[in-house]
């Protein structure tokens, strides 16, 4: 062959056979490209006789032309249909069946694709729950907006019940409503995933229940069950729960609580089981109004007051400023335990205290019982989490900024009548345009593979792994326009972290159901430490508790050792969780409870000192805890205007105002509009660039204010590098230079 005879400059060519001659042909991309047409043409047979999709088949097709170009040995009957071709003497048709086989051997569901279908089919889930289907159950939803007494109603029918269970959404209410029950003399159990509190002594179970809604039961008959803040079935991550609470319950009576946006699906959902829905209306107890000014200044804190934060920096930054002013306050953010939110909250409310001012997350959207006057939103932007896992920044919506606002002036509260604001004058207008908004109606209820089914699958696929079991059916998965799948990536997450350790499938599934936050190492590297020392059958004792964790631990001395404590209690938290599930490998639940309640104390004595915290931080802020808040969220709006207003404030007299203010005003109040009407459309602000071309964009950023940061920050710089002396000898060095250039 010519080719043969050509300068060995090609790795393909080196060696004088068949195989250099060949492998030469397919790089060349016409031939695959001839392969991948003709291969187009078996697609619909592809389809019906094998079931490969269309993204199987092109990752199928890929793997192929890999295998063939980079493989050592290619099989005798592929080789000589490779020499046929190559030689004319054969069609790339004849390719086709070794394309099947390999499928196959990267695809092992090929071959069991039709029980597969079967097994992942989700498009009928009121089937799944025979029990609750052979008793006709009456639905009522109480729709109405926050601290409308919706709620109330359908726990006073609870509580008149022979027996009954509460399914809320955080383990604050479903507390709330166990503590309320047992005091009204109903005896009330309380069933959350880290916890077991029986009203009887004997621990004999009572009539009714207060849970958290994924650990109801869909088995055990009651008289009535009340489903709280159903709106939430479109959750992505937690939706599941409320599907299975609505459609599984075996109650006479189901007694549903949400936004009024949720009542088009719960009624379609209902039309399924062959259940109407009977709807109640509330209007809000109290009057709730919208400020025509904002707050712009802290100076301007009235007692009562709440402002809220969406990260963890705004509250460390806010509740300084406010202390800073000789007022206490207190704070509640979402990775606070329940026990110190609760402590902030009833300091906040005690009219003895002299804690009347609140700085909080949206963590006080439900749960909390606040005697707020006036809700302050620092700001209206929030950051999130998309689909595909990546951050971006997006007005808050009209259903989060209702839940929030209707946190002021709660009936029964000092207050008579809430009001709401912004801390910026060029916010308000936007909120007042959210506000004004209709909620978005709720589509899709929300659905998640089972354990059982899981093991269905392994059974077909034994050598798969648990993350490529969860992957295949959700590929495979069909479900009608009333249903979704669940975000699995955190559970994909915790799949991939344990894969290496020998567990039996059931007991791998649960740990992957472990509630964690994967963005915190210490508790996703204990719960690795707890799966390996499970899968050698060795339980984990208090004493080995202990030891991983350094127990006893002290009050923390700053904002990382804090942030430290909120990861240990989560670690305990997650070894109740696994008690209940394994309690003979986790022996020591209720000496882990006492050490948790000890934690609690701590934990609430640094967050009473938090300002003090925020100062010790300081000084490390650029390598400890404030760098990986700064990180984790964007910087607040009040530091960063403070910022960027500083370098203009020193441009002008006393007494004026600073050039470009009203500039920098309307140039945000218009990017913000220009957002919100891209927010219709589902368009993301763009996380592409620099933060300095970001600002800019935005108009929160100058040209002059550039060069003046610049500037500073390579001061500062040339000062940290080389010390005290740097200037001058910069001063020094730059003269020296210039000579030199003359």
């Amino acid at each position: 062959c010519p080719l043969l005879t050509r300068p060995s400059g090609s790795a393909f060519l080196r060696s004088d056979n068949l195989y250099a001659y060949l492998y030469y042909l397919m790089l060349r991309s016409i031939f695959f490209n001839k392969l991948l047409k003709i291969f187009d043409r078996y697609l619909q047979i592809v389809f019906v006789v094998f079931s490969l999709t269309a993204r199987l088949f092109h990752q199928a097709f890929i793997s192929f032309r890999k295998y063939i170009m980079e493989s050592n040995s290619v099989s005798a009957d592929l080789h000589i249909i490779l020499n046929d071709i190559c030689c004319d003497a054969g069609h790339v048709d004849d390719l086709f069946p070794f394309f099947l086989r390999h499928a196959k051997q990267i695809f092992p569901m090929l071959d069991c694709m039709d029980d597969l279908r079967k097994i992942s089919d989700l498009r009928l889930p009121p089937n799944w729950y025979p029990e609750a289907r052979a008793i006709q159950r009456k639905i009522i939803f109480h729709s109405g907006p926050t601290n409308s007494g919706k709620t109330y109603h359908a726990i006073q029918r609870f509580l008149s019940a022979k027996s009954g269970i509460y399914c809320g959404p955080l383990k604050l209410l479903a507390h709330e409503i166990f503590q309320k029950s047992n005091d009204a003399n109903v005896p009330c159990d309380l069933v959350t995933g880290e916890e077991r509190v029986y009203a009887n002594e004997d621990a004999r179970q009572a009539p009714h229940i207060a849970c958290t809604i994924e650990m109801c039961s869909t088995n055990t008959p009651y008289q009535v069950a009340v489903i709280d803040e159903i709106q939430m079935i479109r959750d992505p991550a937690r939706g599941w729960a409320w599907t299975r609470a609505l459609l599984g319950l075996c109650a006479e009576e189901i007694h549903v609580c949400g936004e009024a946006a949720a009542i088009d699906l719960v009624t379609e959902l209902m039309y399924t089981t062959g259940e109407e829905v009977e709807v109640r209306n509330y209007k809000r107890l109290t009057p709730l109004t919208v400020l025509d000014y904002a707050l712009e200044s802290l100076d301007n804190l009235r007692p009562g007051d709440c402002i809220v934060c969406f990260s963890k920096n705004d509250i460390y930054s806010v509740s300084r400023q406010i202390e800073a002013r000789g007022l206490e306050c207190a704070v509640i953010y979402g990775s606070l335990p329940p026990g110190t939110k609760l402590e902030q909250a009833k300091k906040f409310n005690d009219p003895a205290d002299p804690c009347k001012i609140l700085v909080a997350t949206d963590a006080i959207g439900m749960g909390l019982n606040l005697c707020i006057k006036r809700i302050i939103f620092n700001s209206i932007m929030k950051p999130n989490i998309n689909e595909k896992g990546e951050k971006e920044i997006d007005l808050i919506t009209t259903s989060q900024a209702l839940q929030i606002s209707g946190r002021a002036g709660r009936f029964g509260s000092s207050f008579k009548q809430g009001e709401v604001t912004t801390m910026h004058r060029d916010d308000l207008p936007q909120l007042k345009e959210i506000l004004s908004e209709t909620v978005q109606p709720v589509k899709a209820a929300g659905l998640h593979p089972t354990a059982e089914q899981i093991e269905m699958f392994a059974y077909h696929l034994p050598d798969a792994t648990l993350s490529n079991l969860i992957d295949i059916f959700v590929s495979l998965s069909q479900v009608d326009g009333l249903y979704f799948v669940c975000n699995i990536d955190d559970f994909k997450f915790l799949a991939d972290m344990i894969q290496h350790i020998p567990l039996n499938l059931r007991s791998r599934y649960v740990f992957c159901t472990a509630p964690l936050n994967r963005k915190e190492p210490f508790v996703c590297t204990t719960l690795l430490k707890f799966a390996r020392q499970f899968s050698r059958n060795e339980p984990l004792t208090f004493d080995w508790l202990c030891r991983h964790t350094k127990w006893p631990l002290a009050p923390p001395k700053n904002i990382k050792e804090l942030m430290h404590l909120e990861a240990v209690h989560d670690v305990f938290d997650l070894y109740l969780w696994l008690s209940y599930r394994f309690m003979d490998m986790f022996p020591d639940a209720a000496l882990v409870r006492d050490i948790q309640k000890q934690l609690d104390d701590i934990i609430q004595i640094g967050v009473c000192n938090i300002t003090k915290l925020i100062r010790a931080s300081q000084p490390t802020a650029a390598s400890g805890a404030t760098a990986a808040i700064l990180e984790e969220f964007p910087l607040s709006r009040t530091a960063r205007d403070s910022r960027l207003m500083s370098g203009l404030q020193g441009a002008n007299p006393p007494g004026q105002p600073p050039k470009g203010t009203e500039a920098l005003g309307e140039r945000r109040g218009k990017s913000l509009k220009g957002h919100r009407s891209a927010r219709r459309e589902d368009v993301k602000i763009p996380r592409h660039g620099s933060l300095a071309n970001r600002l800019l964009r935005e108009g929160l950023l100058t040209q002059e204010m550039l060069r003046q940061l610049e500037s500073e920050w390579q001061g500062q710089h040339r000062n940290g590098r080389y010390g005290p002396g740097s200037k001058r000898e910069d001063r020094d060095s730059s003269r020296e230079t210039g000579k030199k250039k003359k």
